[in-house]
């Protein structure tokens, strides 16, 4: 029997990327899928794939998100593993950066996590195995010019796990971070293109100008996150807690 069968898994941000290829790797290992994100068609997409189930919403608005968990639990029960990996980014000068964009990405990186954490924690602290997963980045773990708001929300997600590894590491459950580079999703692409703009580049050519400033030179896939998100969610990982996992090429090395 897999290891997952019978457990719910619910990710946000489940429509694309990185929680996507979770969704498909945790359905894989029979685990009962929830998706929330806002773009419903691309959800609805993958939970058709893996037979899960789809509930759009917006991460930032607490009232739409207690209905999205209520909703979920009743289709498939109590949570068991809850990834939380809704997040956006932006690039600007600092002096440039309006205060509508800082606000708008600390609501969805970093407010949304302590939302979501506190909707999820009354099933998280009961039964056994239960896994809190944040996916954060490796701007959480240093700093960097030109994108102070998603490096300040990155550098709280990164706090926020350690916080709560800590209160609850007398418990039955484990939460950890995951810490990727420049990862080869659509919030890469929407990055290439801000860059293309700016500088009259090509896509191709402002897709490898980031993919150089990971160490080794090419752009995480979303599957290698995954695998992270898998390792901590399994339960030989029971003893693994306020992990911040990176998964970076050696970038951070």
């Amino acid at each position: 029997m897999a290891w997952a069968s019978g457990k719910h898994a619910l990710i946000t941000g489940g429509g694309t990327g990185i929680g996507a290829a979770a969704a498909r790797a945790l359905a894989r290992e029979g685990a009962r899928v929830t998706l929330l994100g806002r773009r419903g068609d691309l959800l609805e997409s993958v939970a058709n794939e893996i037979c899960g189930l789809a509930l759009p919403c917006d991460v930032t608005d607490r009232v739409v998100l207690e209905q999205s968990f209520a909703a979920a639990r009743a289709q498939h029960g109590p949570l068991d593993l809850v990834i939380l990996n809704a997040g956006i980014g932006d690039s600007a000068p600092f002096l440039r950066t309006p205060r509508e964009t800082w606000n708008a990405i600390i609501a969805t990186n970093l407010t949304a996590l302590f939302d979501g954490a506190q909707l999820a924690l009354p099933d998280l602290l009961e039964g056994e195995d239960k896994r809190l997963v944040i996916v954060a980045s490796v701007a959480g773990l240093r700093g960097g010019a030109y994108a102070a708001p998603y490096v300040a929300s990155k550098h709280g997600a990164v706090g926020l796990t350690k916080s709560l590894a800590l209160e609850y590491t007398k418990t039955r459950l484990t939460v950890n971070a995951v810490c990727p580079a420049f990862v080869d999703t659509p919030m890469v692409d929407d990055s290439a293109a801000r860059i293309a703009r700016v500088t009259k580049r090509s896509a191709e050519e402002a897709r490898a100008s980031l993919a150089a400033l990971n160490a080794n030179g090419r752009l995480v896939t979303a599957d290698e996150v995954a695998h992270a998100i898998l390792y901590l969610c399994h339960p030989d990982a029971r003893s693994v807690t306020g992990a911040c996992v990176t998964v970076d090429g050696g970038t951070t090395a």
